[in-house]
């Protein structure tokens, strides 16, 4: 297996923290919000991840752990209809109409396919279908450069407890796939908040920021999982088909051949039928007590401290658009166990990320980022409380929807600043 640098598998797999921007907040007064809740028809269960589009644009955004989303839109927008698709569901259009003023709750039917619904006679060896993924990429992404707005968040949690939050909007201009030239992004608007006290003394900062989500997409930076040499290293199957948009997708399951011994991963791979285009992947890196994780996640700590990652958990999603599939999602999970010299029992740490794109745009622009702009995936951003006591600081611009859990985190810390203004301790 090709092995790739320390310092490039950092950027893929965490850590950094943004800073918050002075910004002037935009108003709302044509903007509408749709707010609902997507579950499972048959469970009644929430449903994440989900995707939320306005028919015949690009305005877009997902759902949170608890199925929950709010989507702002134009007032006079044309469009009538959104769009709701999830993988292994049948998708659904509800006029906008149904959304106002209400939390509508929307269900989900899945969407058993049968083997004879999708032909896989064409490819007998699921090893070969993944290698055609990459050899149809010219054909099946993007061929210009595309700006995309981007929503981020980043929470870190010592056990159950939020100790650090982080939003940020990001002006990410991705470049066509079939060019070495590297995505960039410049921080437009973000906010932080984090609680040191609850860390014990331990400060967790997730190097990289948005590039830990970025460079989980697998058909731009195939070098991160899937080189010439180590996509040999993996044993592929299929498993039981499923749909997308009402359209059939290949299931293939991937794992890294047992003799193999360095770090790898496994998971799922979905794959388009008609266009051999990837539309998700969920896979996680296999630890297993490797402890070469620790030096790939762990860039500095305490000579007292011994960190043992426990888990690390991977998803992305591409969006279809005019028969070109893009970057839409990606989220990081990582879980940590932290044991500290002279301390009885250890602790629990956890650092999640998510971004979603949820507007893009064909970019004219020769030079979008300035040196000075450009943010940078090993950069250290200062933190800023400020932002979190306005409630409409996002003004226009879509965002993932909190948990509960984040807004009680965030309506603590706007408590905590009231009674600072006022002079009460």
């Amino acid at each position: 297996m090709k092995k790739i640098s320390k310092n490039k598998m950092r950027n893929f797999a965490a850590i950094l923290m943004l800073f918050l921007m002075a910004s002037s907040v935009v108003g709302q007064d044509s903007m509408i919000e749709l707010k609902g809740t997507i579950l499972n028809s048959a469970t009644e269960k929430p449903l994440e991840s989900v995707i939320v589009n306005l028919k015949g644009t690009n305005i877009s955004t997902v759902t949170n752990s608890e199925g929950i989303f709010n989507l702002k839109i134009e007032n006079n927008n044309q469009s009538e209809t959104l769009v709701i698709t999830l993988i292994g569901f049948r998708s659904k259009e509800l006029p906008i109409t149904s959304f106002k003023n209400s939390n509508l709750e929307v269900m989900l039917d899945e969407n058993v396919m049968e083997l004879s619904e999708v032909n896989l006679t064409a490819y007998k060896d699921p090893g070969l279908l993944v290698r055609k993924i990459f050899k149809e990429k010219s054909k099946n992404s993007q061929n210009e450069t595309v700006l995309m707005t981007a929503f981020y968040r980043e929470t870190i949690k010592r056990r159950n407890t939020n100790v650090s939050l982080t939003e940020a909007v990001v002006d990410l201009y991705k470049k066509p796939y079939a060019s070495n030239q590297k995505d960039e992004m410049k921080l437009h608007k973000a906010r932080k908040s984090t609680n040191y006290k609850r860390l014990d003394t331990l400060s967790f900062k997730l190097q990289g920021g948005p590039f830990s989500t970025l460079y989980l997409d697998i058909m731009k930076y195939p070098e991160y999982i899937f080189t010439e040499e180590s996509i040999e290293d993996y044993d592929y199957t299929f498993d039981k088909p499923t749909s997308v948009n009402n359209r059939p997708v290949y299931v293939v399951q991937f794992k890294q051949k047992e003799f193999i011994t360095s770090l790898g991963y496994s998971g799922t791979l979905y794959i388009d039928v008609a266009s051999v285009a990837l539309i998700s992947a969920s896979y996680n890196l296999d630890l297993d007590g490797n402890k070469a994780a620790d030096d790939f996640l762990v860039e500095k700590k305490p000579r007292d401290v011994v960190v043992s990652p426990t888990e690390a958990i991977y998803k992305v999603n591409y969006r279809e658009k005019d028969g070109k599939w893009l970057y839409g999602y990606g989220s990081v999970n990582l879980t940590f166990k932290v044991n500290k010299k002279g301390k009885i029992f250890n602790q629990l740490y956890s650092v999640a990320s998510e971004m979603a794109i949820t507007d893009w745009t064909i970019s004219t622009a020769e030079k979008p980022v300035t040196n000075k702009e450009r943010l940078r995936p090993n950069m250290v951003l200062a933190d800023r409380i400020s932002g979190f006591s306005d409630p409409d600081f996002w003004g226009r611009y879509n965002l993932i929807e909190p948990e509960k859990s984040i807004e009680n985190a965030i309506d603590k810390i706007k408590r905590k600043m009231k009674r600072t203004d006022s002079g009460m301790p």
